[in-house]
């Protein structure tokens, strides 16, 4: 009897300590509409769920490790929650129809779906449509706001400005002019043309010229593509600014042609890729949007959606830049997935 009220104690205790979690995060209002007002918030996670909901969760690749963290962060908060989550991948930007295929047979069988979208507008008919009969939760990537129920991400108009001002602060207006290489990443994405007005409104006060501009989907062949395309067109360029994707293959690349130290790497978002090469002096600097957390934040929107417990209808974590100063400093939970886990496509 005592080893069983013993056990009971412990278990309530976990409870309440689970309970007691909050995150911090940046809320919108009006929801989905960046250029309202936003406000730091705690935010206090679901311990478990009513019941084991369905949830279909589709991305627009899992190429890269950013993905991979959000992906963990979904697998875990499901665990977490006792729910079921369904995950598929479209394989890259290019791919809107192949995304639309797989979302309606996802769909299917689900309560709710979370979405990494390849188009800000493309997917909009079919998620209108969907949204009549389940809740839709917009995940990392913008996407028009039509059908949609709530939000996890950031302003990516934010994020290309926040390593655009880093860079200024590096270069600032009136200091010798450096050239630059930028890579946005593949055109008609839910990020890109954000993250590149951001990127440009950051870099106004720079003595950057900006000698090349290479649009291109985030795999790393066709980045190195890219980059080797500018290499051959503009060999005097001072740096490369792109993806993280784009700085991998940089990284790489620049070895190859002993060009490492003559030419400066900055991303314009973080991976397990730009913090092994921050930590190598590599790559100079990368914002970090935590997608770990907001992998987590989309499942738990989406669960409250279910519930009729959704409160917070548009949130995000903050955005901090990660360079040689901090990287060794700060934990990384929010934003990596852990070196042993590989990409999971279902809880069940």
């Amino acid at each position: 009897m005592k080893r069983l009220l013993l056990a009971f104690l412990l278990l309530a205790a976990q409870v309440r300590a689970c309970a007691a979690e909050t995150w911090a995060l940046e809320s919108w209002t009006p929801p989905f509409d960046y250029q309202g007002a936003s406000s730091a918030i705690s935010y206090e996670p679901l311990v478990a769920a009513q019941k084991p909901w369905r949830i279909c969760a589709s991305y627009p690749h899992l190429k890269d490790s950013y993905w991979l963290s959000v992906n963990y962060g979904m697998v875990e908060h499901a665990r977490r929650l006792g729910i079921r989550l369904e995950i598929v991948e479209a394989g890259g930007y290019p791919n809107l129809e192949r995304q639309k295929a797989q979302i309606a047979g996802c769909a299917k069988a689900a309560d709710a779906l979370i979405v990494g979208t390849v188009s800000y507008r493309g997917l909009t008919p079919l998620l209108a449509d969907l949204s009549r009969r389940m809740p839709v939760i917009a995940a990392v990537n913008d996407i028009d706001s039509e059908g949609i129920t709530a939000k996890a991400g950031v302003s990516w108009v934010s994020m290309g400005e926040a390593i655009g001002r880093y860079f200024a602060a590096l270069h600032p207006q009136g200091s010798d002019t450096v050239e630059v290489a930028w890579f946005p990443g593949p055109k008609g994405a839910g990020w890109v043309g954000f993250v590149e007005e951001g990127f440009r409104r950051g870099m106004e006060r720079s003595s950057a010229e900006i000698v090349a501009v290479k649009w291109g989907d985030t795999g790393f062949e066709a980045q190195l593509l890219l980059l080797e395309e500018v290499l051959e067109e503009h060999p005097g360029i001072d740096y490369i600014i792109g993806s993280a994707v784009t700085a991998d293959a940089a990284v790489s690349l620049l070895r190859a042609k002993s060009l490492t130290g003559r030419i400066s790497i900055l991303a314009d978002y973080f991976t397990h890729g730009t913090y092994r090469a921050i930590r190598r002096g590599k790559v100079i600097a990368a914002p970090t949007d935590s997608p770990v957390l907001q992998g987590r934040l989309a499942i738990d929107q989406a669960v409250r959606a279910l519930e009729g417990s959704l409160e917070v209808r548009h949130a995000g974590p903050a955005i901090h830049i990660i360079d040689e100063k901090n990287v060794g400093a700060r934990s990384m939970e929010e934003s990596l997935a852990p070196a042993w886990f590989k990409p999971t496509f279902g809880v069940n």
